[in-house]
This record gives structure tokens, sequence and C-alpha cells, in this order.
């Protein structure tokens, strides 16, 4: 493991360097995990750099790396944004890049790890996310989590040509599960 931050059974999650700006920008511009995320630009390494450096700044937000523990492979990145410590709340963040590495479990124990830290380190009360509405698989993994839909933004993306729905989802610390 290089730099572990949060450890679990399968995934790490580690700080998120300029070193990974390559990886990162493929996984933005590549059109499969574009379909679930919000950028419509591509991004050259400029853009992706700024963007880096620019979270890197913001003292509210806190990115990290997902890698298999096995391999070392940094297979996405995970966070909490926009924290508020007034409200004790912040808006929660995942993209599980590499394609293969989908529907294995692995963002279910990033956004486990990331949860917990976020209440148990950080002391947080509420995190909060949106998620498409034509994404049943993050919603399952949300719920399985202790998320619930809180909300709807009708028509708030758009997307293949047309508009969709976006959820609002959240979760109190006392409704977590560990």
């Amino acid at each position: 493991m290089k730099n572990p931050f949060l450890i679990g059974e399968t995934v790490y999650l580690r700080p998120l360097e300029l070193d990974d700006l390559n990886l990162c920008q493929k996984w933005m511009n590549d059109p499969a995990v574009r379909r679930f995320i919000s950028p419509v630009r591509p991004l050259n390494q400029l853009a992706e750099r700024a963007f880096l450096e620019e979270l890197h700044r913001r003292p509210d937000d806190i990115i990290m790396a997902i890698v298999l523990r096995d391999t070392d492979r940094h297979i996405g990145n995970t966070g909490l944004h926009h924290t508020n410590h007034v409200d004790r709340a912040a808006e929660f963040g995942i993209a599980i890049g590499e394609t293969d590495c989908w529907q294995k479990g692995y963002g279910t124990e990033a956004t486990r790890l990331m949860v917990d830290y976020g209440f148990n380190t950080l002391n947080l009360n509420r995190i909060y996310l949106r998620v498409h509405a034509d994404t049943p698989r993050g919603m399952a993994t949300y719920e399985k989590i202790g998320f619930r839909k809180e909300g709807l933004m009708r028509q708030a993306r758009f997307h293949d040509g047309r508009y969709h729905d976006v959820i609002l989802m959240g979760l109190l610390r006392e409704e977590f599960r560990r």
C-alpha cells in the first residue's frame, strides 16, 4: 500500500496526487464513465491539473484515490465536498473510473469508508449526495449503506439528448450502519 489513509478489506483510500492526473483525465473523457458524472466538455491535461489543484486548495473538500489493496491499482476517486462546519454536513461523491472494476463491491466499500470517516472523524451529522435517476446500481449502493431518498430534482440533468431527473439522498450519523 502506498500512503494509505483509510483501509478497507479490498480497497484503501489515499490522498489524490498530481501524479494521478493522466488517469483521472482518461476517466473523465471516457463516455462510459462520463455517463454517470457531470462533465460534458473534453478535459485536457491543463484543465484536469487546474481542477485537482483547486480541489487541494479548498479546505472544505477532501478527495481520495480508491486503490485496490492486492495490486495497488488506482481505480477511482471519492470525496466529501462543500463541508459546512456549522451544519456539520458534506456532499459525497464517487467515481469508479476503471470500468472492469464496476459491480465488484469496490464502490460500496469506498463509500462506507468515506461515510465512516465523515461521521466518526470529521464529526459530521449529515452526508448527502445527488444521483442520476437512471442509475439504479448507484442508488442501490447508497441505500445499502443507509442513505434515504430526500427529494427529486425534475429534469435537472441533460444527457444523451434528453433531460433526466436527479435524486437527492441523505444519511444522518444516527442512521449509519457500520
